[in-house]
Parts: C-alpha cells; structure tokens; sequence
C-alpha cells in the first residue's frame, strides 16, 4: 500500500498564497501520477491537476492558469501552489497517487484550505 499525508492547509486572506504538500510513503517504488483533488461544501470531487512521474503535468481546464502541480521523485512528494486566492477556493484538497504494483489509488486525508474575503 501507499500512505499520502498532505500539509500547507488552513486559514488564508483572500488574495493570499497557497502551497500543499503530499508526502508518500509505504509501496512507492512505482507510483505513476500523482495528483491534487479539491472538493468544495455541497460539490464533488474535482481533479484540480496531476503529474507524471516523468513531469507531464495536466490541469483541470477551470483550474488552468491558477495552480501550479510540481514532483520531487526523490522525495515521492507532490506540491499544489496558487497565488490570488479566492473564497472560491474554499475546499478540502486530496492527494492521490496512483500505483498499479500496489493495487491501484491512494488518497490522502485531505487538508482544509478556508479563503476568507
């Protein structure tokens, strides 16, 4: 199995900057993409982007321009960053990895980021 413990949540400002971590650990040795979900109060869960191990990166069209998804392979951690935050952004955000060798997806807990105007 893969756990994922993401950080960098909580309160912040509107306009204010956002960075997440996800750090895996467990059965990584194959993890393929990684990737970072929000899901908002009455939403869904959405797919904000993902990444390769490889560093192709993809982006949900609404969240494009915003986010930016970044990797370090050598320390099986994934990163979310924005800047201008909006209530909008309001949510719960999730990491998940994929990892065929270890059966499939992974998520993590799930971090609260609250943006207040």
């Amino acid at each position: 199995h893969v756990q994922l413990v993401e950080s960098g949540g909580g309160t912040v400002q509107a306009g204010g900057s956002l960075r997440l971590s996800c750090a895996a650990s467990g059965h990584t040795i194959c993890i393929s993409a990684m990737g970072w979900y929000r899901q908002a109060p009455g939403n869904e869960r959405e797919l904000v982007a993902a990444i390769s191990n490889n560093g192709t990166t993809v982006y949900a069209e609404s969240m494009k321009g915003g986010f930016t998804i970044s990797r370090d392979n050598a320390k099986n951690t994934v990163y979310l960053g924005k800047n201008s935050l909006n209530p909008e952004d309001t949510a719960v955000y999730y990491c998940n990895a994929e990892s065929a060798c270890a059966g499939g997806d992974f998520w993590g807990q799930g971090t609260q980021v609250t943006v207040s105007s």
